[in-house]
This record gives structure tokens, sequence and C-alpha cells, in this order.
């Protein structure tokens, strides 16, 4: 019997620890575990998508500055389906101001990833960006 951590859980603990680099600002721990060719769609603009690692990393810093101001980025849920070299994870997240979060207290960002395995390691292919519209 292995003690290797199954594909759900490596994932799960990609996505936490990405989750806490985003928190702490760190866009090193960010960028890790992503692939070169990479597509982020987000809230803020180009609505037509993010392409690349390069540019991947430069959308961090605004985010980064606003996030120091007191915000808060916290996974409330995390479901990811795993399958041999590929998987998706969507999760929602507390991601606001506390004033924000005191007027909207259920307000969550919701989060989509899509990872594939390359030389037995998950990397994240695709990731989406959203809020509800009301």
């Amino acid at each position: 019997m292995s003690d290797a951590p199954t594909d759900e859980a490596q994932i799960r603990a990609l996505i936490t620890q990405w989750a806490a680099a985003v928190h702490r600002g760190d866009l090193a721990g960010v960028l890790a575990d992503h692939a070169e060719d990479l597509v982020m769609f987000d809230v803020p603009p180009p609505h037509d998508g993010i392409r690349g690692l390069a540019a991947y990393g430069a959308a961090w810093p605004p985010f980064f500055a606003w996030q120091a101001q007191g915000a808060r980025f916290d996974i409330d849920t995390l479901d990811i389906t795993a399958g041999t070299d590929v998987a998706y994870a969507h999760a929602l997240v507390r991601c606001a101001s506390p004033e924000e979060l005191a007027a909207h207290p259920t307000l969550r960002l919701r989060l989509t990833f899509g990872l594939r395995k390359e030389r037995g390691r998950w990397l994240v292919a695709h990731e989406h960006h959203s809020f509800p519209h009301d």
C-alpha cells in the first residue's frame, strides 16, 4: 500500500497553498504550479482573458495592493474532480474588505481551476474568477 498522496489530495494542497500565497501577497507562491501557457479569465479586464505565465504574474500586484488594505482571501469551499492526467476544481472564496463582507456576508468569489499532470506533477492550466451579478 502506497503512502503517496492521492491526486485529489495533491490538488487540494496545491490550491490551498496558492490561496495562502495570494493572501500573503507572495507572487512567487502564486505563480508556483502554474503552466507557462496558462489562461485566466478574471474579474477585472481584459475580459477576453490573460494568456501566459508572465501576463498572469503581472495581473497580481494591483490585487495585492488592494488586499494589503485589510481585505480577506479565504477559501470557503473547495471541490475537486481528478482523472489520470486532467482535473478540475471549483471553490468559493471570501474575497472582500471587512466593510463589504459586513454589508454582504454571503458574498463569495467563484473560482474554477483546470489542471493537467505533466511529468507526474499537477499544474494549473486555466483559472476563472468571477463574482455573481445580482
